[in-house]
């Protein structure tokens, strides 16, 4: 039987991909291909019953019949009441043989109890699997049992009988049961699935899938103290939403995170024997989840006179603890949440002042659960923790900072303790929380200062989450403003805007940055001064960007702070100075590591991901991009979160891969409006171009790269920095779509508005665009100054594409070993990079220029290589094919990116003809 191994992902079940695998392999054994049994195990709440569920679903697509139990706590002690409510539709078994009917009429007939000490445990064996091969005879069987661990044993009995005798019948039996429930008679002898935890990316998509999907710091903290279980991130946001939140004050936040409230949903599932365990195991429950790092050391001192570890055991036994080295571990952080709501405030706070004299040798936990025990402000306390800030990573210090700010007494203390929290949240990469405190801080004081940095914080997370324009109007005003009064503060405000500025792309705010730039006298911040300029105008006056470039540069050696870091990578990468962007941007994220924020800064990650992409080291820009998405997504870093998923839908179209690409590329921007944010729209347009480049759908991609430039008379970039860079691809896009007019009008309008020094990359590239456009033999001094250009090797992916098309323009004048160069060396750059499309571009023209290893002939394709090869001839997918020879589709297209240049092909309805006109693989 068919069981449709090719689906895609269900769309709803996410994260699952690999138990659903194993769910469609068990149903395809129903023709006894395989074992026809398989044990679901998994904590509370991991998905099971959802994964039952959609067995269930799948089973009926197929046409089998569906029989399903699921067991309850509360019949657990009636015998048989299982296996009853499993073949309650095939009773009472018409048809079946006198003594099977009659076992299972004692079993399940209304006189059943008085037969019950009568009853024949074989014979009702027998008669259950004689009634369930009579139902499978008309059409197959798919046993359903959900919660196994709450069976009664007669049922468990007689299901584990009929699990051993499914062979030769059309039968498949999926059992569910929590880890530390399974049933002794499913626990050794059947195969075994653990549902674990979702990973990452399904958790973030299941958590933002929400009705009221939480942001920022919520957010984080859900996903942290869920740890991947679903029922948790289906139910922690309703409790969110519903304002059932503690805080940092009164949930040890300082102390291992805050503990968060729970539904009664998630309190039954992960704290149901709390109630019934004695008061001495409570209390001590209670201070493990107050302690949040909970070394047994610090507890026993904390309750001298409790026995710790005897009061532990208890909950050791229920599964809610388990000690081990020293330490007592919560089964999931879930647990520890549930243990501290269920104690009254009176209760919680006993246990933090217990804990805080338990750690007087260290300050900084003490400071935390004194303030967590705190009934007001408390200046002892919060001078307390706002010392501790400055001893861990940006992230706790806000945390620390903003708790100390709530019980400073003195305002104007509390204002700036504020204020120093939300730029060590900005440093963190959280904008929400950076708006929150911000927004506090001008509630607090009235210090005209204060309340101007605290705008200037304000500014820069508006515009990381997309909002320019209300960025821009408080940064440029502040700016304006404390020109002459503050020029550090205004020069700060200003490189803050800068960001915005470049993101918009308008050119009323580019005439804005540079008219207040001149307002700014001094230069106490060459970083920040450099990249107001550079995002101002990149192009003109080049030799004056560069000098303000080495004077930043030259100031890190004395000032290495975050800020000036940041300002100079990014100098560097809008100047084309890319492999010193990727140096910088690298030990600015050295920095946050060493400050104990690694991975904590998602703007800072996305600028590298971008000069490496740009850099040839596109393993790498994948790897940052990834992670700067992630972390964007937890801070509410919206800008980030868009760009990345552009930048990793690029990759994919530039790989071979257009359909992901275009999936990451619509994902990217649904639901955000691009008309405000240029450059994201620009580089979105890009990516979804260049899938349809490799697509073959040259016709599209060049409507795409088109859109990266105006339809005005005179045609003007969309974007005045980014589009520039695409003009070499609309170029070779406008050539085979037979659109090389309209391309060259684009070119040379664009040209002319440029400075004439442009930067060595630029240069190359509008050489590029230009012999693409050229007719003739002046079109190959344009080809060799783009290969030829000073540091093009910098920008490899580019210098392969002008090696290709000046390879080609030679080959086709039929100078070949010219051409064979050149193409050799696109080539070897397009397989380093993993740029498919071009590789096999680049193979096919070598084999016509005469190269004679340039695709090797088929009889030299490895023996997988060719079964790979004859099956996809066959027209089989790449999933079909996987699923035939049990290897996964990446593993299956990996091999068909090293048949096609052997083959000399670079489409799969050649593979047939080639593989014909070829000798056979030695075997």
């Amino acid at each position: 039987m068919r069981t449709g191994t090719d689906r895609p992902a269900d769309p709803v079940v996410l994260g699952r991909a690999a138990e659903l695998a194993r769910l469609d392999g068990l149903l395809g054994a129903v023709d006894g291909g395989g074992p026809q049994v398989l044990v679901l195990t998994g904590e509370p709440g991991a998905g099971k019953s959802t994964l039952v569920d959609r067995a269930a679903q799948r089973g009926r697509e197929l046409g089998f019949g569906i029989l399903r139990v699921r067991g309850s706590e509360g019949e657990s002690g009636l015998g048989l009441s299982g296996v009853h409510q499993l073949l309650h539709p095939l009773l009472p078994g018409d048809g079946l043989p006198a003594a099977h009917r009659d076992a299972l009429e004692r079993a399940f007939g209304p006189g059943a109890a008085e037969y019950e000490l009568r009853l024949d445990q074989l014979s009702l064996c027998v008669g259950v699997l004689a009634l369930i091969g009579a139902a499978a005879a008309r059409r197959p069987l798919l046993l359903l049992v959900d919660d196994a661990q709450w069976l009664d044993l007669g049922s468990v009995d007689v299901l584990a009988f009929l699990a051993r005798r499914l062979e030769g019948r059309p039968v498949v039996l999926l059992l569910a049961a929590r880890e530390e429930g399974v049933p002794a008679r499913f626990d050794r002898d059947f195969p075994q699935l653990t549902v674990g935890p979702l990973g990452r990316t399904a958790a973030g998509r299941l958590l933002d899938a929400q009705p009221d999907p939480p942001r920022g710091r919520a957010r984080a903290e859900i996903l942290r103290q869920a740890a991947g279980n679903p029922l948790a991130l289906i139910e922690l946001p309703r409790a969110l939403a519903r304002g059932r939140v503690a805080g940092a004050a009164e949930a040890g936040a300082g102390a291992g995170g805050a503990a968060l409230p729970l539904t009664a949903r998630l309190e039954n599932l992960f704290a149901a024997d709390l109630a019934g365990l004695p008061a001495p195991t409570r209390q001590a429950l209670l201070l493990v989840a107050a302690a949040g790092t909970a070394d047994l050391a610090d507890l026993i001192r904390a309750a001298p006179e409790l026995d710790v570890v005897r009061a532990l055991d208890p909950a050791e036994r229920a599964g809610l603890v388990r000690v081990a080295d020293g330490r007592v571990l919560p089964r999931h952080p879930l647990v520890r949440s549930a243990v501290y709501h269920a104690a009254s405030f009176h209760e919680r706070r006993q246990a933090h002042l217990a804990l805080a004299a338990a750690v007087a040798g260290e300050p900084d936990r003490r400071a935390w659960h004194l303030a967590a025990a705190a009934t007001g402000q408390d200046a002892e306390v919060a001078d307390a923790l706002a010392e501790s800030a400055g001893r861990g990573g940006h992230a706790a210090a806000a945390t620390a900072l903003e708790r100390a700010a709530e019980l400073t007494p003195d305002p104007q203390l509390r204002a700036r303790r504020l204020l120093a929290a939300a730029q060590s949240a900005m440093f963190a990469g959280h904008p929400q929380w950076v708006g929150e405190m911000s927004g506090r801080v001008g509630e607090t004081t009235d210090d005209p200062r204060l309340r101007a940095e605290a705008s200037l914080l304000g500014g820069w997370a508006l515009g990381v989450t997309l909002r320019h324009e209300d960025a821009l109007a408080l940064l440029l005003g502040v700016a304006e403003a404390t020109a002459g009064s503050a020029p550090d503060l205004a020069l700060g405000a200003l490189s803050t805007a800068a960001t915005s500025v470049y993101n918009t792309g308008a050119s009323s705010y580019r005439a804005e940055l540079s008219r207040i730039g001149g307002l700014i006298e001094g230069d106490g911040d060459p970083a920040g001064r450099a990249w107001a300029l550079a995002v101002a105008d990149p192009h003109r006056e080049r030799p004056l960007l560069m000098g303000h470039l080495a004077r930043a540069s030259a100031e890190l050696g004395r000032d290495e702070s975050l800020g000036s870091l940041t300002a100079v990578g990014g100098t560097a990468w809008i100047l084309d100075e890319t492999e010193q962007a990727v140096r910088v941007l690298g030990r600015t994220i050295d920095v946050l590591r060493r400050a104990g924020s690694a991975g904590t800064n998602a703007t800072v990650t996305q600028a590298l991901a971008l000069a490496l992409f740009e850099n040839g080291s596109w393993a790498a820009a994948e790897e940052a991009a990834d992670e700067a998405f992630w972390m964007a997504t937890e801070a509410g870093a919206d800008n980030v979160t868009v760009g990345a998923r552009i930048l990793r839908a690029t990759l994919c179209a530039l790989r071979g891969d257009p359909v992901a690409a275009r999936t990451r590329a619509a994902e990217a921007v649904r639901g955000v409006d691009l008309r405000r944010s240029l450059s994201l729209h620009v580089r979105h347009r890009h990516a979804v171009g260049m899938a349809a480049f490799a697509a073959g759908d040259h016709a599209g991609a060049y409507e795409q790269l088109r859109a990266v430039f105006t339809r005005d008379f005179r045609p003007a970039p969309v974007h005045y920095h980014a589009s520039l860079y695409y003009l070499g691809d609309l170029a070779a896009a406008a050539v085979r779509a037979g659109r090389p007019d309209d391309a060259r009008t684009v070119v040379e309008a664009v040209t002319r508005d440029l400075a004439p020094d442009p930067s060595p990359r630029l240069a190359a590239v509008l050489h590029r665009a230009g012999a693409l456009l050229t007719d003739g033999d002046d079109a190959e001094r344009g080809f060799r100054a783009a290969v030829d250009g000073p540091g093009t090797d910098c920008w490899p992916f580019e210098k392969a594409l002008a090696h290709l098309d000046l390879g080609e323009w030679l080959r086709r004048r039929r100078r070949g070993a010219e051409a064979r160069r050149h193409l050799g060396a696109a080539l070897e750059c397009f397989e380093r990079l993993g740029a498919r499309p071009w590789a096999e571009r680049a193979a096919a023209e070598l084999r016509a220029a005469g190269t004679a290893g340039a695709g090797a002939p088929a009889g030299e394709l490895t023996p997988q290589e060719r079964q790979i090869a004859e099956l996809a001839a066959q027209g089989l997918t790449n999933r079909d094919i996987a699923a035939r020879l049990y290897l996964s589709p990446r593993t299956v297209g990996y091999h068909l990116h090293k048949v096609f240049p052997k083959l000399g092909i670079t489409a799969r309805a050649q593979l047939r003809d080639a593989l014909a006109t070829e000798p056979e693989t030695p075997r």
